[in-house]
């Protein structure tokens, strides 16, 4: 079964490429494919810099949901223990990884979380202890599959206040998969429309303004998303 065809799509360092669509339309299959747990034909290749191809680039991944016994005992902490060892979490000691993790939720701007239970955080605080997981390594690529789905407004904003920082220091590419359209056209360098493949692509005006994505999405002919400049 063929879920999507003929996806070409180039990704730059420091640059948010937001993936739109409807339903079905093979935007989490192509992350998946990205990541390697799917089969499919064609390639990824990464080049540096200096225009030189430097084998497999480094991958961070946020899902949209984590499945987790909410009523466990298990701390933010103990996530990225398990995360960053080898060993099973009960034979280490946090004191040896604590900074490390301090450190890295702090990119996230979540280091007050580390000693929280997972079950008590709420989506958007949850949300952003995957992003700082999913940084440690720091990836030369970053795919977010709807990482703010069912976050509150306030929420969305901050979660994507601390993208246009990751990008911007870190110098990364970052896909990200949204129903927001709104947000979407304000941080988004790059929209690519994809409906069982790719329908058009360029910046969210030229997007947003072609009839074919109001025609596939249902937008409002004439309606205007406008990009806020950094």
């Amino acid at each position: 079964m063929k879920l999507f065809s003929d996806v070409n799509m180039h990704v730059h360092c420091g640059q948010l490429t937001a993936i739109i669509g409807p339903n079905g339309a093979g935007k989490s299959t192509l992350l998946n494919a990205i990541l390697g747990e799917v089969p499919h034909t064609g390639n990824l290749h990464y080049v540096d810099a200096k225009g030189k191809h430097t084998g497999h680039p480094v991958i961070g991944y946020v899902p949209q949901h984590l499945r987790f016994d909410v009523s466990a005992p298990t701390s933010v902490m103990d996530i990225f223990m398990a995360c960053l060892s080898k060993r099973p979490v009960w034979l280490c000691s946090s004191e040896k990884f604590r900074t490390r993790v301090t450190e890295d939720l702090a990119r996230v701007q979540a280091e007050q979380l580390i000693d929280r239970r997972l079950g008590a955080l709420s989506g958007g605080e949850l949300q952003r202890v995957l992003l700082a997981l999913a940084l440690d390594p720091m990836p030369d690529l970053l795919l977010l599959d709807e990482p703010v789905s069912g976050v509150d407004y306030n929420g969305h904003v901050r979660f994507y206040e601390i993208l246009d920082e990751l990008r911007e220091k870190e110098d990364m590419a970052i896909i990200l998969i949204s129903h927001d359209l709104r947000l979407m056209a304000k941080h988004a360098d790059q929209v690519v429309l994809m409906d069982h493949g790719i329908v058009t692509s360029g910046t969210p005006e030229e997007v947003f303004g072609n009839p074919r994505t109001q025609e596939i999405l249902g937008l409002v002919p004439g309606l205007t998303y406008e990009k806020e400049a950094r």
